[in-house]
């Protein structure tokens, strides 16, 4: 936000006017071949129907613990809810539908691990039970080893690794996206600061309810350590279903639907683009009508979204295993470039080529 989304967003006017990450790329780079565009959109394409697909199957998860639905009817379920308003919607519904999904996903993740400690007793109980959980842990009994694993055994190169996935956000095209759709540079610095406020409490109550209901489960083993055991990414969902009255789980849950669409219509959306606007208009119809175009973009999301559904409706799907790939792979093809483009005038199209086509394969 401090070093990109200024100059990315004054260099989208300066370079031609650039609706997505290819046409800046192609315009930053100056390059006439098409390659840089073609690149980036493959990129995009197969990063994005992964990432897609981590939604669906968190989603699907919801669905299938909660109203007991067959795993993969509820994959495809979710799918269609996410394709039917970003299909009529567009961008404009995609926004809105964000701030407010959004506004859900905070008051839960604030709620929950409040409520946690206050069914425990307040702090120093929680405390005492993660410290008999540690213990526990580092003498591997194997019945408490299935949630969190000691620390013992991370190198430094492992502690590196896992700090470079804030890397990754640079090169995110659903998040770029935002800095370019901004109405000017001005609006970036508010922006940012309702972008922070919101990322740091959302993540500081993410972390607090996977910590705090170590403590909970510990204490109340039959309210579903047996399905953590089996699937640690339930654990938001149990705690909503046994904390709190139906009602206000029912809101809870819907928090998590939220974050589900929200991730999932911008990555569609940004698809969407990629093939209208960076395959189509660019390599096969250049004086493609504006109609034509929003009827292929809508009918790519379909597509898109079938494909992502069809991946995650693998039962055994982790959430966090499909949005690590897809994370990796946009992160090391675009992250470098995109950087290196606002912040280093000797940066060339070879270097951009080249550095975004290592950073994929490699992944990969």
């Amino acid at each position: 936000w401090k070093i990109v989304a200024p100059r990315l967003r004054y260099f989208t006017e300066v370079f031609g006017d650039s609706l997505t990450l290819s046409d800046y790329f192609e315009n930053r780079f100056e390059d006439k071949s098409g390659l840089l565009r073609l690149a980036s959109a493959l990129v995009v394409l197969i990063f994005f129907t992964v990432y897609t697909a981590s939604g669906l199957a968190a989603g699907g998860k919801l669905f299938h613990q909660t109203f007991q639905i067959d795993y993969q009817w509820a994959v495809w379920l979710g799918a269609a809810v996410i394709v039917s308003y970003t299909f009529i919607g567009g961008f404009l519904a995609v926004s809105w539908t964000d701030f407010v999904q959004g506004s859900l996903m905070l008051l839960a993740l604030l709620i929950a691990p409040v409520a946690i400690v206050s069914a425990l007793g307040g702090l120093s109980e929680v405390w005492q039970v993660i410290e008999t959980t540690d213990q526990a842990l580092m003498s591997q009994t194997p019945d408490r080893i299935s949630l969190i694993a000691p620390i013992e055994g991370l190198t430094w190169l492992g502690a590196l690794s896992l700090l470079a996935w804030g890397f990754g956000y640079v090169g995110q095209p659903h998040i770029l996206a935002r800095f370019m759709a901004c109405r000017d540079v001005a609006t970036v610095a508010p922006a940012r600061r309702i972008a922070m406020g919101w990322m740091v409490l959302a993540l500081i109550g993410s972390m607090a309810v996977g910590f705090f209901g170590i403590a909970y489960f510990q204490s109340y083993p039959d309210a579903g350590w047996s399905v953590l055991q089996n699937d640690p990414e339930k654990v938001f969902i149990l705690l909503s279903q046994t904390l709190f009255n139906p009602w206000v789980a029912g809101v809870l849950l819907a928090a998590i639907l939220a974050a589900v669409m929200s991730t999932a219509d911008s990555q569609l959306l940004v698809c969407s683009s990629v093939v209208t606007e960076d395959l189509y208009r660019r390599w096969i119809r250049e004086d493609a009508s504006q109609q034509e175009l929003v009827w292929l973009g809508r009918l790519s999301v379909v597509a898109l979204a079938i494909l992502a559904a069809w991946i995650a409706s693998e039962p055994d799907s982790g959430v966090l295993e499909l949005v690590s790939y897809a994370w990796a792979g946009l992160g090391s093809a675009f992250g470098p470039v995109v950087v290196l483009s606002v912040l280093w005038k000797r940066m060339n199209k070879a270097g951009a080529f080249a550095g975004m086509l290592t950073g994929a394969l490699v992944v990969i």
